[in-house]
């Protein structure tokens, strides 16, 4: 081989050296470039995912309390439905019992009318056996 041919050999190899290295210089650029968009499209997904969860998150709390809410109040009513039951078995075993302690004591009614001159009055006793009515007419003192 002459020198011409080895120098034309040796400027090839130098140029597809430096062809080589720009283009290794070039994929190096464009894979920096892909690594830097792909970094920033999971950090706006990891965003994206953290709103959607908390979004997720907030509904199943507003629902939670809501069903917390209904729970609580329908507790109440039932609750409030037995006080009211019990309250008014109360008020019939009261009022039976002072019934019946009344007429076992004894019981008395009066009615009385004044008129001008006299006080009628009626007294009516209830006792165990039967009743006693009185009536009874008191005039009164007249002074002229």
């Amino acid at each position: 081989m002459s020198q011409e041919d080895q120098r034309k050999m040796s400027t090839v190899k130098i140029q597809a050296w430096w062809r080589g290295t720009l283009l290794r210089r070039a994929l190096l650029h464009a894979a920096l470039g892909a690594w830097v968009i792909q970094c920033w499209w999971r950090l706006i997904l990891a965003k994206l995912m953290e709103t959607r969860r908390r979004v997720v998150l907030e509904t199943f709390l507003k629902e939670e309390r809501s069903a917390v809410r209904l729970q609580s109040w329908v507790r109440m009513r039932c609750a409030r439905r037995h006080y009211c039951q019990v309250l008014s078995a109360v008020h019939v075993i009261q009022a039976c019992w002072r019934s019946h302690t009344c007429t076992s004591r004894g019981l008395i009614k009066g009615h009385y009318r004044i008129t001008t001159r006299e006080l009628h009055l009626k007294l009516e006793i209830l006792l165990g056996l039967g009743p006693c009515i009185m009536t009874e007419c008191t005039p009164f003192p007249i002074k002229l």
